[in-house]
Formats: C-alpha cells, structure tokens, sequence
C-alpha cells in the first residue's frame, strides 16, 4: 500500500488548526459532509479561499462545482467582511445540493451575496458576463482542462485562478492512468504553461493550485 501524501496525524493536526473559530453553520456541513460522505474542500481549504479573496480585492467571483454551498460561505463571508456590493455565483448540477446551499447561506445570512445556479458549470460560466477577480473550480477532474479553456480569459489581470485536488491523493505523481488523473495532469500542464499567469501548486489537504493572471 502506498504512504499518504501527509502523514494521518499531521493531516489531522492541520486540520484541527483550521477548524478553530467554527460556528454552527459550519459544524452542520462539516456534519453533512461526513454523514453523506461528500468532498467539501474542508476548513484547511476554506480559510485559504477567504484569504485569495481578500488579498484580490475580489468583487466577482464564479465557482464551477459548488456542492452544498460550502466553499462559497467561505467566499461569501469574505466579501462581506470587505463590504461593497461583491458577489458569488454558486453552481452545481444537483438542484438538491442548490437548495441545501441556499438554505445554508440564508441562515448565515449571506444568501443576498449569492447568485445559485443549477446545471454543467461549463454551460454556466458562458450565461454570464464580464471578468471575475477569481474563478475557482471544483468539478469532475476529467472536465479540468476543457473548463480551463472557458474560464482563463475571464480572469482579470490581478486576478485568481482556484483549482481543487491537483495532488489527488498522489494518484497523478504516481502516473496513474484513470481519466480524472488524465484531467488533473493536463490541467497542470496548461496552467504552468500558460504564461498570461504565475502558478503554484501547493499541497493543502489534496492539492491546491493558484494561478494569478499578470498579463
């Protein structure tokens, strides 16, 4: 069997750490997502959202693959924490997942920040207009590289690229073969070489890539 990316009591530490501070809105979908075994990017993850966001100055921000909502409370409560008329578009293509988020961010009486949308993300991207100061992406990895098309030209020069699991639990380092890791190796490689951004690709929880747009 292979060693994990992070050792379990390291990952676990670090996640303790970034669980300080959590209210009850948070500890119901950490909850939901045990309970329904379902991946949210976690408080590890969510903390470094909110921090992109402040740092960008983010006014507009779009998610492909939002789930239940949880990632964009993290980006929601940012904005109002920055005040101004900043906004998130949440996506996913579970209308159950949309009402679940929705239900979420009303009680953290954030929804009026939120735009809900259900259906592809890819699909959904293209039925708004404008630039974003950050795009984050979280959907099927095999749809990493044809989303990443779609959404690198409405970054804003200072703005962010957010992309979930790159490590993929060691999977794509390892060379393996499915189509997700495909997805995730292909990504990488368009998002180092695209010299319109500075990329990084750091390993918090399963691997989180930022890209900010120079040019």
């Amino acid at each position: 069997m292979s060693e994990p990316v992070i050792a379990a009591d390291v990952k676990r530490w670090l996640y303790d750490i970034a669980l300080q501070g959590e209210d009850e809105v948070l500890a119901e979908m950490h909850a939901l997502a045990r309970e329904r075994s379902f991946p949210i990017v976690g408080p590890e993850v969510g903390r470094l959202l909110a921090q992109v966001a402040r740092m960008v100055g983010a006014k507009r921000i779009f998610e492909l693959g939002s789930g239940f909502g949880y990632s964009t409370l993290w980006f929601a409560r940012a904005l109002a924490a920055m005040g101004g008329e900043g906004h998130v578009w949440h996506t996913d293509g579970d209308p159950e997942n949309t009402d679940r988020a929705r239900a979420f961010l009303e009680r953290a009486g954030i929804a009026d920040r939120v735009t809900f949308l259900t259906g592809d993300a890819r699909e959904l991207i293209q039925t708004v207009d404008g630039d974003f100061d950050i795009v984050f992406c979280d959907i099927d990895k095999e749809q990493y590289p044809s989303a990443y098309e779609l959404f690198a030209d409405r970054v804003r020069v200072g703005g962010a690229v957010i992309i979930d699991n790159l490590v993929w639990s060691g999977r794509v380092a390892r060379g393996d073969e499915s189509d997700s890791s495909r997805g995730i190796a292909e990504y990488i490689a368009r998002m180092w070489g695209d010299e319109r951004f500075v990329s990084s690709l750091m390993p918090v929880r399963d691997g989180v890539g930022i890209s900010v747009r120079r040019r």
